[in-house]
Parts: C-alpha cells; sequence; structure tokens
C-alpha cells in the first residue's frame, strides 16, 4: 500500500509541474508578444533623440530629461533669447493610423495636449490651428487660477462662461468632441495617468486610464458641422491631414511625459 500511495504521490507531483510549467510559457509568451508587437518607442528614458521645435531644428529651452521622464521645466524655458514656440514633435517620423499610448501628469493649474497629423510650415498657423488635440488639463482647479470669462465669451459661452467647459477638459477632443464624465477616472493632480488614442479613418478613439471615454469618425457630416460651427470654423488646415507628426504642447506650465509609444494600425 505505501508503495502505491508513493507513486500516486510522484504522478501527481509530476502532473502539477508539468502544468506549472505550461503556465509559466504562456504568460512569458504573451508579455513578449506584448512587448514585440510593433510598437515603437519615440522616447528611451534616457535622451530626447527624436524630438524637436515643432518648425524647429532642436528642442526648445525648459525641454529636458529628469528621472527618466520628458520634462517641460518652466525655469528652463525662460531663456530670454529664445523667441520660437515650445511646442515639440517627434519629428522623425510622420504617422497617418495609429494607437499611441502615453504616461503623462500636470500640477495644480497645469494645461499640455497631445497633437496628430501635425504638419510644418504653414504660415501664420500654429499646432492648434492645424492638428486635433487630445486636451490634457487640471479640470479640477484650472478655472480656479486662470480667468477664462473674455476667452470663452468670445467662444459663444455665455452661461457659465468663468468655468472650464466640457469641450476643454482631459480626453476631450479640444473644441470638437466632449469626453464622456460618466467614464473618466482622471487621476489628481502630481499623480500618473495614462491615455491612448486610436485614429483610423472610420473612427477615432479617446481612452484615458484604461477606459475609452470618446469615440467620433473624422471627416464624417457631424465632424465638418462641428469644425465649421465652432471655434475652428475659419481655420482651412484644422484637421484635413491624413498623416502628420506627434507633438506635445506647451502651455507654460510643467508637464511631465514617459513610456510614449506608437504602433500602426
Amino acid at each position: 500500500m505505501k508503495l502505491v500511495i508513493g507513486f500516486l504521490s510522484i504522478i501527481l507531483l509530476f502532473s502539477s509541474c508539468k502544468n506549472n510549467t505550461k503556465t509559466e510559457i504562456k504568460v512569458v509568451t504573451e508579455t513578449t508578444a506584448d512587448v514585440d508587437s510593433n510598437w515603437i518607442y519615440l522616447f528611451d528614458g534616457v535622451t530626447t533623440k527624436g524630438w524637436r521645435a515643432y518648425n524647429g531644428e532642436a528642442l526648445p529651452p525648459g525641454w529636458v530629461v529628469k528621472d527618466s521622464v520628458l520634462t517641460f521645466d518652466t525655469e528652463l524655458g525662460l531663456e530670454q533669447d529664445y523667441t520660437g514656440g515650445k511646442d515639440i514633435i517627434y519629428g522623425l517620423e510622420e504617422f497617418d493610423n495609429f494607437e499611441l499610448y502615453v504616461e503623462w501628469k500636470l500640477p495644480k493649474g497645469g494645461n499640455s495636449g497631445i497633437f496628430y497629423h501635425l504638419k510644418e510650415g504653414i504660415p501664420n498657423a500654429g499646432p492648434p490651428n492645424i492638428s486635433p488635440e487630445y486636451q490634457l488639463i487640471d479640470d479640477e482647479n484650472y478655472a480656479n487660477i486662470h480667468d477664462l470669462t473674455e476667452y470663452n465669451m468670445s467662444l459663444g459661452h455665455t452661461e457659465n462662461p468663468a468655468a472650464l467647459q466640457p469641450l476643454q477638459q482631459t480626453a476631450s477632443d479640444y473644441a470638437m468632441h466632449v469626453a464622456d464624465p460618466d467614464q473618466k477616472i482622471l487621476n489628481p493632480v502630481g499623480e500618473w495617468n495614462s491615455s491612448k488614442i486610436v485614429f483610423t479613418p472610420e473612427q477615432v478613439e479617446h481612452w484615458l486610464n484604461g477606459k475609452k471615454v470618446l469615440s467620433f469618425v473624422p471627416w464624417s457630416e457631424d465632424w465638418y458641422e462641428k469644425k465649421n460651427s465652432g471655434k475652428w470654423k475659419d481655420e482651412e488646415n484644422y484637421g484635413k491631414f491624413k498623416t502628420g507628426y506627434i507633438g506635445f504642447q506647451d502651455h507654460s506650465s510643467p508637464i511631465w511625459f514617459r513610456n510614449i509609444k506608437i504602433r500602426k494600425l
């Protein structure tokens, strides 16, 4: 009997080890696939390779790498001999259809944005006049620090013009499409958030901290109606390009980006 029990124990132990080995191999395979699934890393955590000023040849003052994070340092950005804009682009390649992932954080009252399909060399036009923008902003505190009344009144926001409007809030397609407030999970200022933009001609998706908060169809009848009746109605170049650069906006406040990656669709 002892021999039988011992024999059965060995069989069970072997079976268990075999199953565990299969599970471990599966986990490793899935992890490797995720790492190698055609992601292009736009920031290596060490250098600013590939990044430069919009319409420029080098990074504007203030954009540096600190603690493996692409950072806009406002104190460094106050150099008086620099007259160009401080928005930046990843200038090594243009992208058309893509999935972009980035992690970011802002200080109290901070403001920035993510541009795509951005073109250079267009007279009298900066990135916001050309590129759609995934808005990044301190939803909770921005309007308490900055007076938005005059700006919002100029856009026709006559009801509570001092408030940050839904089209201006984080994860919205700035001045075009509102992120669903019921789906938004926005971490407090100073904490990391993750954003994802998925772009195809059939649908654009905005994600925030793992949840889809917005989708729309670019260049659709509804898209043109919004474009031609809102902030961009007089901007002939807004949103018309089907390929272009990825960019980040400087809005005179600190900003931190990390884990910036894209894959072509």
